[in-house]
C-alpha cells in the first residue's frame, strides 16, 4: 500500500511562487514541538478572516520562543497584500490579506530560525 516502508514518495513541481517549503517547514517546527504533552493544551491555528483574509495563532508557550523578543510587522497599507503580525500572551499572531499566507508562515519561521534550534537533538 502507500503507507508501507519501502514506497518511495514523488516530489510534484510546485507552481511557481508557491512556498511549499513554508508549509514543511511549519510542519517540522510543530512536530518538534510535539512532546506528548504540548500539543494538548497548545498549537497552531490557521483561519480566515471575513475582509476578506487569512488568520494565523501559534502558541508560543513550553517553545523556545516563548520569551523571545519579536519585532512586530505591520504592512497594513496595500488593499489585498496587507500583512500585520504580533506576539501577545505568548502567542504568535498574523493576520493578512488573501494571497499572503505563504508570507505570515515566512515571517514566523525565519523568527523561529534565528531564536533557537528548530527541533531537539
Amino acid at each position: 500500500g502507500l503507507g508501507s516502508p519501502g514506497h518511495k514518495t514523488q516530489h510534484l513541481q510546485a507552481p511557481r511562487g508557491l512556498r511549499v517549503d513554508a508549509l514543511i517547514q511549519l510542519q517540522r517546527w510543530y512536530a518538534a514541538q510535539c512532546d506528548g504533552d504540548w500539543e494538548h493544551s497548545f498549537g497552531v491555528r490557521i483561519g480566515t478572516l471575513d475582509n476578506p483574509g487569512w488568520r494565523v495563532t501559534i502558541d508560543l508557550a513550553g517553545t523556545a520562543l516563548e520569551s523571545a523578543p519579536f519585532v512586530a510587522v505591520d504592512d497594513s497599507e496595500p488593499d489585498v497584500d496587507w500583512l500585520r503580525c504580533w506576539v501577545e500572551d505568548r502567542r504568535f499572531n498574523g493576520a493578512c490579506g488573501p494571497n499572503m499566507l505563504a508570507a505570515i508562515l515566512g515571517v514566523f519561521l525565519r523568527w523561529a530560525e534565528g531564536s533557537g534550534p528548530m527541533e531537539g537533538g
